[in-house]
C-alpha cells in the first residue's frame, strides 16, 4: 500500500463504523490533506487493484461510508476551503468542510446554502454531494443536486477533473443524462469518482423565519393537514415535518433532559402527533421582517389549523434564530435517540433499521397506515415515524433487539417497500442505497435501468475499485 495508507489496528478500528449500525474493518485508512494526495492514493490503488471507499464524517445510515477490507479514504482532513463570492452568490469549498460551517460562512455574507440535512453539524460537503442530501427545507428548495454548480473529482484512474454546469436553458445534444457530468457524481455514493472540491450555489438569506409546532389528536388528521398546507394559498411553507406519537415522546424527553423546565411543558401532549412548519417572511425596505408579515403568516397557519382539527390552544411558535435552533434540536433528537437505541443491541445481532421511502404526498397517510398494518400483522413493534411529510417522505425507524427480530423487521420493510413502489413511490428518497438497501433497489429499478447504470460504472471505474458494495 501507499505510504499515505495507515494499517495500525487502532486507526482502522476508528473508521470501522458509521450511523448504519454495521461495522466493517478496512485493511487500511488514508487521511489525505490535499487533492494531490487523494490522486496519489487512487493511482496506487488502481495499480494494485485495491478497493477504495471515500468517506466524510461517516454519518451514513446505509453503510455507504465503511468498507470490509480495502482502503477507507477519509476526506475529513483535506485542506480547509470555504471561499464565499458574495457577488456571484457561490461558495467554493473542499469536500471535507463541515456543512454547518459552510452555511454559517454564507450567512455572514447575507446568503443561504439551502439544503439542511439534520446532521449538518456532523457531515461534510463531500458526503452531502455523494448521497444528494436534503432535509426539511427540501419542500421549497430541493435537494443538494440543484445547488451544485461544479465539482472537482478524482477519477478511478487518479486523474483530477473539474466539471461545471453549462447554465443553458435549452440543450438537445445527445442523451439527457450525458448533458451534465456534474449530475453523474451527485448521489453516486463514491462509486464513480471521489469529489474533492465543489462550487455551490447560494441564495439570498431570508429576512426572518417563523416556525410552528401544530399538534393533532391522531396521525390521519396530522397528515391531512400536511396535504391542506401544501395546497393552500393562505400559507407558504418551506418545510412540513411530521412527528408521530413515538417521535413526539422522544422529543419531549430530550427537551426535559436538557433542563428546559417550564418551556418544555409547552411541547405537544405526549399522546398527540405533531406537524412542524416553517415559513419565510418577506423583508421590509429596512431589511427587517415587517410586523404585518409576521401577523399574516401566523394568522394563516392558525386559521388553517383551526379548520383541520388541530389542537390550536397547544400550538407553539418559534420566532427568531435562537428559537428555531431549539426546534432543530428537537427534531435532531429523534434520529439521534434511535441511533443510540439501535447501538445498544449490536452485541446481540440487532440494530436500528431505518427507511426513507417516499410516495406522492397525497398518498402518504394511506402508505403509513398500510405500513403499520404490515408491522402489526407481523407482530413487530410500530416504527417511530417522522420526517418530510410535505414531500411524501417519512423516516420509519425500527429497533431490532437481536438477529431474529432483525430478519422479521426486514421482511416487514420489504413488504412496505413493495407497497410503496406500487403507489408510484421510491425505496430511497434521501439517504441513498449504500450497502444496506442494495437488495431493495430491484423492487423499483428495471433490469434495463440496472444495465445502463452498470455501463456507466464500467466506463468510469473499469476495475471496480471505487466504493465496492455501494448501490450494486
Amino acid at each position: 500500500m501507499s505510504a499515505l495508507v495507515e494499517t495500525d489496528p487502532d486507526v482502522r478500528a476508528m473508521f470501522a463504523a458509521d450511523a448504519s449500525g454495521l461495522r466493517y474493518l478496512p485493511d487500511g485508512v488514508a487521511r489525505p490533506e490535499s487533492v494531490d494526495e487523494v490522486a496519489e492514493i487512487i493511482k496506487g490503488a488502481a495499480s494494485a487493484r485495491t478497493p477504495v471507499t471515500p468517506a466524510g464524517m461517516q454519518t451514513s445510515t446505509t453503510g455507504a461510508s465503511i468498507t470490509e477490507g480495502g482502503i477507507l479514504l477519509s476526506l475529513r482532513g483535506l485542506t480547509p476551503l470555504i471561499d464565499v463570492d458574495r457577488e456571484a452568490r457561490i461558495v467554493r469549498t473542499s469536500a471535507g468542510a463541515i456543512l454547518g460551517e459552510v452555511k454559517r460562512a454564507a450567512a455572514a455574507e447575507g446568503l443561504l446554502f439551502a439544503p439542511d440535512p439534520t446532521s449538518e453539524e456532523e457531515s461534510t460537503v463531500g458526503g452531502a454531494i455523494a448521497c444528494n442530501a436534503s432535509g426539511a427545507r427540501t419542500l421549497k428548495y430541493g435537494a443538494t443536486r440543484e445547488h451544485v454548480r461544479a465539482v472537482t473529482v478524482v477519477l478511478a484512474t487518479g486523474d483530477v477533473v473539474r466539471y461545471s454546469r453549462m447554465g443553458l436553458e435549452k440543450n438537445t445534444a445527445g442523451y439527457a443524462f450525458a448533458h451534465d457530468p456534474v449530475d453523474w457524481f451527485v448521489g453516486s455514493e463514491g462509486t464513480l469518482g471521489v469529489v474533492v472540491e465543489a462550487e455551490l450555489e447560494l441564495l439570498p438569506l431570508p429576512g426572518s423565519v417563523i416556525g410552528l409546532e401544530i399538534p393533532f389528536a391522531n396521525e390521519s388528521e396530522a397528515l391531512a393537514f400536511v396535504v391542506a398546507a401544501r395546497e393552500s394559498t393562505a400559507v407558504v411553507p418551506r418545510c412540513l415535518e411530521y412527528f408521530d406519537q413515538f417521535a413526539v415522546g422522544i422529543a419531549r424527553g430530550a427537551e426535559a433532559s436538557r433542563g428546559v423546565g417550564a418551556h418544555s411543558a409547552s411541547l405537544v401532549p405526549a399522546a398527540g402527533t405533531m406537524v412542524y412548519v416553517e415559513q419565510e417572511l418577506a423583508a421590509s425596505s429596512a431589511g427587517e421582517s415587517s410586523g404585518t408579515g409576521y401577523d399574516a403568516a401566523l394568522d394563516g397557519w392558525l386559521g388553517l389549523a383551526e379548520t383541520r382539527q388541530a389542537r390550536v390552544d397547544d400550538v407553539r411558535v418559534f420566532d427568531g434564530e435562537q428559537a428555531l435552533a431549539v426546534a432543530r434540536r428537537i427534531r435532531h433528537a429523534v434520529p439521534a435517540t434511535m441511533n443510540e437505541r439501535g447501538a445498544g443491541h449490536r452485541s446481540s445481532g440487532g440494530r436500528k433499521v431505518s427507511t426513507d421511502w417516499a410516495v406522492p404526498y397525497r398518498r402518504l397517510n394511506e402508505a403509513i397506515s398500510t405500513s403499520r398494518d404490515i408491522a402489526r400483522k407481523a407482530g413487530i413493534a410500530q416504527a417511530v415515524t417522522y420526517g418530510h411529510a410535505g414531500n411524501g417522505h417519512p423516516h420509519q425507524n425500527y429497533i431490532a433487539r437481536d438477529a431474529e427480530e432483525l430478519e422479521a423487521i426486514e421482511r416487514v420493510v420489504e413488504q412496505t417497500l413493495r407497497m410503496v413502489v406500487k403507489m408510484g413511490g421510491t425505496v430511497s428518497a434521501e439517504h441513498g442505497i449504500g450497502k444496506l438497501k442494495t437488495h431493495w433497489l430491484p423492487l423499483q429499478m428495471s433490469p434495463l435501468a440496472f444495465r445502463v447504470m452498470r455501463a456507466v460504472k464500467q466506463e468510469l471505474d473499469p476495475l471496480g475499485i471505487l466504493a465496492p458494495g455501494n448501490i450494486f
